[in-house]
């Protein structure tokens, strides 16, 4: 019954950059959206703002 010889400075090294990379994944996912998809939520924004104007029932004074 021979043990596996590990060397602990590699084994905490590659559990150090399997978090990362696991930190990494989950903020890509929190945060990363294409340029297509942002301009895309910009739009519906913008629209929606628009609409919403265009209900009021009374113009905001200009000054």
């Amino acid at each position: 019954m021979a043990a596996d010889i590990v060397n602990l400075r590699q084994f905490r090294k590659a559990k150090v950059r399997s978090e990362r990379e696991a930190a990494a994944e989950q903020n890509r996912i929190s945060h990363g959206r294409t340029k297509a998809e942002k301009s895309l939520t910009r739009a519906l924004n913008d629209k929606d703002a628009r609409q919403h104007e265009q209900g009021r029932l009374d113009k905001p004074e200009q000054n």
